[in-house]
């Protein structure tokens, strides 16, 4: 689970010095208990605290901000409609919120709701341009979608004006990988590596290389993530790929079995083969 960088005191501090209004200590206490217990990933308690907070100072113009949190514990706990119903309250109350649309977008995503999650994207993009996020998964929406056009044009705009930056170069990877650019996604992929070194990082690159032939840098990328995530569905799922073209059945059904084991579905295990 990612853990989430809200800065609720941060974040509070500067909306009570613009409304000019100053909260109670106990007010505060509850933010900051809500904000402790997000730091250590207990969002049924964080959640506790901000509704205590919301409760003590209903009129307080800060409740928005705690709302959208509250949203965000309601999808951690794995309440995903009680979740999109908080952020979407929180969206008539600030309809100009990119924070809300962000985590709605998020949520909305998640449940598979992806025209949704587009719209809110597209809001948050009118909203503040310089954003990257939302510019991101907007494209990825697109191009699961199947927009290659339109997403294209939102990685355009990325390389344009956030070269360089994690989100850029995986989108652009993305995007060659998905349209089966596999040689061309390499160096990108290998300068985000060497930038932002994580198991997908190099699942993606050991899937194109398996894709253009280059099995000995396959093995080593897959070899290289599973140093940084002994769990990783895909990772075991390549590794069985590569033992099928390596003509080694057993250890390929095994890495099969074990990509399984970590979340890969049935259907992919089965589509390339390895059942």
């Amino acid at each position: 689970m990612q853990r989430i960088s809200i800065l609720l005191l941060a974040a509070c501090s500067a909306i009570f010095s613009i409304f000019a209004q100053n909260p109670s200590e106990e007010y505060l206490s509850l933010v900051e208990q809500a904000d402790k217990a997000i730091s250590e990933m207990k969002w049924d308690e964080a959640a506790r605290h901000l509704n205590e907070a919301m409760r003590l100072e209903p009129s307080n113009p800060s409740n928005v901000l705690l709302m959208s949190n509250l949203g965000m514990m309601h999808f951690y706990a794995g309440r995903d409609s009680l979740a999109l119903e908080t952020l979407s309250t929180a969206s008539r109350i600030a309809p100009a919120s990119v924070t809300v649309l962000q985590n709605r977008a998020r949520v909305l995503s998640a449940m598979g709701r992806l025209a949704e999650a587009h719209q809110d994207y597209t809001k948050t993009i009118g909203l503040d341009s310089t954003l990257v996020d939302p510019r991101f998964y907007r494209a990825m929406i697109r191009l699961q979608s199947g927009d290659a056009e339109n997403c294209a044009a939102d990685i355009e705009f990325m390389k344009r004006n956030f070269a360089g930056q994690k989100q850029t170069l995986i989108a652009e990877s993305t995007f060659l990988t998905y349209t089966g650019r596999y040689s061309e996604a390499v160096p990108i992929l290998t300068a985000l590596i060497e930038e932002h070194p994580d198991a997908d990082c190099y699942s993606n690159r050991a899937l194109c290389y398996l894709m253009t032939d280059m099995l000995p840098e396959a093995a080593a990328d897959i070899a290289g993530g599973l140093e940084l995530d002994p769990i990783n569905g895909e990772l075991f799922l390549y590794r069985a790929l590569l033992n099928k073209m390596r003509y080694r059945p057993d250890d390929a059904k095994a890495d099969a079995e074990k990509a399984r084991l970590y979340g890969v579905g049935a259907a992919r295990i089965k589509a390339l083969g390895l059942q």
